[in-house]
């Protein structure tokens, strides 16, 4: 039986905070590799049912001096970004609204 890894090292999770939805962009890197049975319209009508049921992935966009702007790069939850962004299209969501989101600080997924 193979040993454990040390497990003795602590942790520490992705802070996470709502961000209003203009705030955010989709990230080019963003591409589901894989396809789902959901369509959008139908993600976005269940996401006004029942909210949205999980946190989107975000990093900070840094400026040209390396510094955080105010706005975030949706790097995991596309379908749920363009679902949310129909949704802001059809006037059901304000486009201030605030959207649960986890902070990547070091890109990585």
């Amino acid at each position: 039986m193979a040993s454990p890894k040390n497990t003795s090292r602590k942790i520490t999770l992705s802070r996470s905070r709502d961000i209003p939805f203009n705030k955010l962009v989709l990230s080019d890197r963003n591409v589901r590799r894989v396809q789902a049975g959901v369509s959008i319209e139908d993600l976005a009508e269940d996401i006004a049912r029942r909210t949205l049921l999980q946190s989107l992935s975000v990093r900070p966009i840094l400026g040209e001096d390396g510094q955080p702007l105010d706005r975030y790069e949706v790097q995991a939850g596309g379908r749920r970004y363009r679902a949310l962004e129909l949704l802001v299209k059809q006037k059901r969501l304000n486009k201030t609204a605030p959207v649960p989101c986890v902070i990547r600080e070091d890109g990585i997924l």
